[in-house]
């Protein structure tokens, strides 16, 4: 207190002289060594303040207060540290307001921040061209990737199913369009496909059903607000491998389709298919899928701008007939922000790195372990 008092009063010298003498009855206490960075700062030795905020991280290296002046003082010595500074800072930000004085200097410290992550991305960028020009479509997309990654603007998801992961599988969160070499003669089929779910909605015998439905007492909280919603609603043509009469027989051109494609045969689980429509201004909260043996492939047919997609840390916006395939078991969730109604034409696949005898196994084991509970088609 006594320090303190006389750091109000610009009695510089008496107050560090106090602190250290505290320092060194407490040696182990980070705020008296945060006290003597505040008191070195207003007094005029940034690099003084800067060791014994040092002092204060190797104690507490995570503590948000010594990170936040830590990236201060570098930044007003010029150090080329303080971009990356700001951001172990930023990353440490507690939850809830932040005093004003404080919630000023941070939002500097984002701004700085931003402007030095793009510095350096315009120098990696800069320095990789010429090796980029060199690689095709996929490996330019990976390397974009990498370079992301590096500078945390994204960062590394995986495939973590609720219930079956099969070991060895390459993960992608929207998988290359080389792997599937059927992708163009789908798209070539979306005016015919939407043609049959516009006749099969304007039947009276067709079957719509909420996407999630699952008993109330199971653990499945986040789907809470969509559970037997029609906000989300499904016309399945193929329901866990059971075929739907009431909507396939109005589909049978997109039906002869389904039957060239390598959908897998998993009782009680798979094949799958099925015309999702989201009603507008609906969002479909973050989730995982079941398996990472099937993927799952999209055919937009009716998709107002700007509904959206996101895959781990990739987000696309759907566009009528320009199907891709993705990993369910990949965080991954979407969203209708328009006043329309969203189509997509869904079905599962499976996944291209399984030999035959490894998707026997996988119908063999899921045969014997019956279907989960609590899965989301």
């Amino acid at each position: 207190m006594d320090a303190d008092r006389a750091a109000t009063a610009q009695e510089f010298d008496r107050a560090l002289s106090l602190l250290r003498e505290a320092a060194e009855a407490q040696p182990d206490d980070p705020s008296i060594l945060l006290r003597l960075a505040g008191v070195n700062r207003a007094a005029g030795r940034p690099r003084v303040a800067l060791e014994a905020v040092s002092a204060a991280l190797a104690i507490t290296p995570l503590d948000f207060t010594a990170l936040l002046l830590k990236a201060s003082l570098l930044d007003r010595l010029d150090e080329p540290s303080a971009g990356e500074a700001w951001g172990h800072a930023i990353a440490q930000k507690p939850d809830g307001p932040l005093p004003p004085q404080m919630a000023s200097v941070l939002s500097e410290g984002v701004r700085k921040h931003a402007a030095w992550l793009d510095a350096r991305e315009a120098r990696l960028r800069a320095g990789m061209a010429a090796l980029e020009a060199r690689a095709d479509e996929e490996q330019q997309q990976r390397i974009a990737r990498f370079r992301s990654n590096v500078l945390r603007r994204t960062r590394p998801y995986h495939s973590e199913p609720t219930h079956f992961h099969y070991p060895g599988l390459a993960e992608y969160e929207f998988h290359p369009r080389s792997r599937f070499p059927w992708l163009d003669e789908l798209e070539g089929q979306t005016d015919l496909i939407t043609a049959e779910v516009n006749a099969l909605m304007a039947s009276e015998g067709a079957e719509l059903v909420p996407y999630i439905q699952y008993a109330d007492h199971l653990p499945m909280q986040q789907w809470k607000a969509l559970n037997r919603n029609r906000d989300w609603t499904a016309i399945h043509l193929l329901d866990k491998g059971r075929l739907v009469e009431a909507n396939a027989r109005h589909c049978p051109q997109t039906m002869t389709l389904l039957k060239r494609l390598p959908q897998p045969d998993l009782p009680g689980a798979s094949p799958n298919a099925m015309f999702s429509l989201l009603a507008p201004h609906t969002a479909i909260p973050p989730h995982v899928g079941v398996a990472n043996a099937r993927l799952v492939c999209h055919l937009p047919l009716v998709v107002p701008d700007g509904c959206w997609f996101r895959v781990g840390a990739e987000t696309r916006n759907w566009r009528r007939d320009e199907a891709f395939v993705f990993d369910d078991t990949i965080e991954h969730e979407a969203m209708n922000p328009t006043d329309q109604l969203r189509a997509v034409f869904i079905f599962d696949v499976w996944h291209p790195d399984l030999a035959d005898v490894e998707r026997e196994a996988v119908k063999a084991l899921m045969a014997i372990d019956g279907p989960p509970a609590t899965a989301v088609p």
